[in-house]
């Protein structure tokens, strides 16, 4: 909500009575549209090689993923039972989660070439999302940008989106933790895409129907990024008339509606779905105690020492800086009239802070349940309203960019220089964290395909009963951790080798 208004212009009047409508100023100070200068667009273009540079790293570190944890139960239902067969056991016996279900089914049809894979693909789909969103917001704001400025805004949000969680594997690299709380909640702009595109009656019934449709998708596919979406939502039609000029008014209400409407009929299938029921009484996740009193305060705690987490981690101070760099290097789109109404920035912030707060602390009672006192360093379940967060960083810095832009050129100068290093700074800073697990994914990987190659051998021997030593990275569920004494998922890994069990030891074969 900050992002899409606080970069529209306050005012926007001709120079001097009886000039062109399309010669604009804000506020009366002086052009709408600086001159790119050759400086600025080289910058720009080497600047964005950092956040392109380490993304591609990242995907290409993907090589190095191997199946662990749930996946060792994906693997051998998809391949017995094809993906419709892994979608009924979701909504029949595990979770209810008809979409979720979908997902994990396409990436484990392809066994572990899907889990290298999904990273390369789901981080592109995120890239692209995010580039487009940053481009149709801009022309619906009346502003204009240098060539490259969209996709760094895009590209250094998904690098602290990825990347700066504690816990990167899990959020980024586990293709079943990311397609619940890391994918899910950038396929939910999605459903922005066509609202921000339509240009004509048809155009905004198509964006309608998207939004209903990615909806419901979204309400089988995570509970957490639902609730997120319909607290954006309900602020949306709350704000409607404060942040939008009235000839758009009636299309973004009607939009929200069916987002609602859709998530509702999502959400309604989870519910009632046997798979959901078996859930709630295995972890007794109900209503009644999800919001009992004790559980509420506690979920409170927890989503505070969360929150006290994320504004200490100073990566995502990238966010804000590109905002800012936004600001100051865009202008006015000439001949263009914007949907938003005049900027209040404390507004804009304030409605922005007080969405993220709510959405995040509704995640986290509905998750508290589950997770308990865990739900602290449950990094992956935080990306839900994550996304949200460094969204909000990042309209904060177009606010501020906007309150430079009035000061001296010197001003704008130095604020320009000061977050272009902020960027280099935290590219920089990710990348060696980044490097060194991609170093334990490359053990690890080399280890995984070394035993899997001899459990195969074996099994096609005629073996019934082989051992199996547990390989984890970056705290991944494997059979026989902590030295033996959790199981779980061993079933699942003898499934995968047609054995009849597995057991434990220390070294490999």
């Amino acid at each position: 909500m900050v992002y899409m208004a606080a970069g529209a212009p306050s005012v926007i009047i001709p120079e001097q009575p009886g000039e062109s409508p399309g010669r604009e100023r804000e506020h009366g100070r002086g052009s709408a549209v600086p001159p790119v200068r050759p400086w600025t667009r080289y910058g720009v273009l080497g600047l964005l090689t950092l956040p392109l540079g380490l993304l591609g790293s990242a995907f290409w570190l993907g090589r190095h993923v191997r199946p662990s944890a749930d996946e060792w139960c994906f693997l051998p239902s998809v391949r017995d039972h094809g993906i419709a067969g892994l979608v009924g056991k979701f909504y029949l016996s595990d979770n209810g989660r008809l979409g979720n279900g979908l997902l994990v089914g396409l990436y484990a049809k392809f066994e572990v070439a899907g889990h290298q894979w999904f990273g390369l693909v789901s981080g592109v789909v995120m890239l692209g999302l995010l580039w487009a969103m940053t481009v149709l917001l801009l022309r619906l704001a009346g502003r204009t940008a240098p060539r490259g400025v969209p996709l760094l805004v895009a590209s250094m949000v998904t690098v602290v989106f990825l990347f700066a969680s504690l816990n990167t594997y899990k959020t980024f690299y586990w293709p079943a933790s990311s397609v619940s709380h890391t994918a899910a909640p950038v396929l939910a702009c999605a459903a922005a895409v066509p609202l921000l595109w339509a240009r004509s009656r048809r155009g905004r019934v198509v964006a309608a129907a998207s939004a209903l449709v990615v909806g419901a998708f979204l309400g089988t596919l995570s509970e957490e990024t639902s609730v997120v979406a319909l607290v954006v939502l309900t602020a949306l039609l709350l704000l409607n008339r404060r942040i939008l000029v009235p000839r758009v008014r009636a299309q973004a209400r009607a939009w929200c509606l069916a987002g609602v409407a859709g998530i509702g009929i999502g959400t309604l299938l989870l519910l009632t779905s046997p798979g959901s029921r078996n859930r709630r009484e295995r972890y007794d996740a109900g209503t009644a105690s999800m919001f009992a009193p004790e559980s509420l305060a506690d979920s409170l705690g927890g989503f505070l020492d969360i929150l006290g987490t994320l504004l200490t981690t100073w990566h995502y101070l990238a966010a804000l800086a590109a905002g800012v760099l936004l600001a100051l290097l865009t202008g006015n789109r000439e001949g263009r009239a914007p949907v938003l109404l005049p900027c209040r920035p404390l507004f804009l912030l304030g409605a922005g802070t007080v969405t993220f707060l709510v959405a995040g602390y509704l995640c986290t009672v509905i998750t508290y349940p589950l997770f308990g006192s865990h739900v602290v360093t449950a990094y992956r379940t935080w990306n839900d309203y994550l996304l949200l967060f460094v969204v909000l960083l990042a309209g904060a810095g177009v606010l501020l960019g906007r309150a430079l832009r009035g000061h001296a050129r010197h001003t704008g100068a130095v604020a320009t220089a000061a977050c272009a290093a902020m960027c280099v700074a935290v590219c920089v800073g990710l990348a060696f964290p980044l490097g060194e697990l991609g170093e334990n994914m490359r053990v690890r990987a080399e280890k995984w395909d070394h035993q899997d190659q001899w459990l195969r051998e074996q099994a096609a021997r005629g073996a019934r009963v082989l051992p199996y030593k547990p390989l984890s990275v970056s705290g991944m569920g494997e059979p026989f951790g902590g030295r033996g004494s959790r199981n779980w998922p061993a079933r699942c890994v003898a499934d995968y080798y047609h054995l009849k069990r597995i057991t434990y030891t220390e070294r490999l074969p």
